[in-house]
């Protein structure tokens, strides 16, 4: 499996913190290592694993006004792939020689969104953050087995993921008594993380980083 990763420059001693960053439906194109390089200036170690590689060509990249052209990967992965992907990612920041085992975290975006609540359910990572995570309710069960805090991040004008989707994974968590954070923003739609789309929102984006920022800190 073929990854991105960044690094700081600065980076010494198995002192640093470790951040999974999993992609969005169109794999692990520029914004997605645009995260990544944004996450390592801030002093983490990141990875951001190529999700399709069972049947996408290396350093796969989709187009964001055909998604018909990145149906053939996404409409057939498996949470058991999904999960088998995480952990490889989480063993290569554990074992490397920068990072705290014990200070990883995990990040994603959309379809990425759901793999990193995955990611929290399977490892025992410090805590993670889905931004408009799709079909999360698929894996909403799973929250019984939630290891580290999790922040929730929604578009309110989204229109590809249902108040279902928000009700049932907050209230799984609730359920497990696992902590948690939801937050909404009113006026942004679902990708406005990312600015090469056209739902990108500036205002959005920057305050949804600086929560991150805060709650990876906490």
């Amino acid at each position: 499996m073929a990854a991105y990763t960044a690094i700081p420059k600065n980076a010494v001693g198995k002192t640093n913190r470790g951040l999974i960053v999993l992609q969005e439906a169109f794999g692990v194109n520029h914004h997605i290592r645009n995260v990544a390089d944004r996450f390592a200036e801030q002093g983490f170690i990141v990875i951001a694993p190529e999700i399709y590689h069972r049947t996408a060509p290396k350093y796969f990249e989709g187009d964001y006004n055909d998604f018909d052209s990145v149906k053939p990967h996404s409409s057939v992965m498996t949470v058991d792939g999904n999960a088998a992907d995480i952990r490889a990612a989480f063993d290569w920041l554990s074992e490397h020689e920068l990072v705290d085992p014990e200070q990883i975290f995990s990040v994603g975006y959309c379809m990425g969104g759901r793999m990193s609540f995955l990611a929290n359910t399977i490892l025992p990572i410090k805590a993670g953050v889905s931004y408009y995570a799709g079909y999360i309710k698929s894996v909403a069960d799973r929250a019984k087995t939630i290891h580290g805090r999790h922040l929730f991040i929604w578009g309110g004008l989204d229109k590809h993921i249902g108040q279902d989707q928000i009700d049932a994974v907050t209230s799984a968590m609730d359920e497990a008594g696992k902590e948690y954070i939801n937050v909404k923003f009113s006026n942004a739609d679902h990708g406005f993380n990312s600015d090469d789309r056209a739902a990108y929102n500036e205002k959005a984006a920057k305050e949804a980083w600086a929560l991150v920022m805060a709650f990876f800190s906490s």
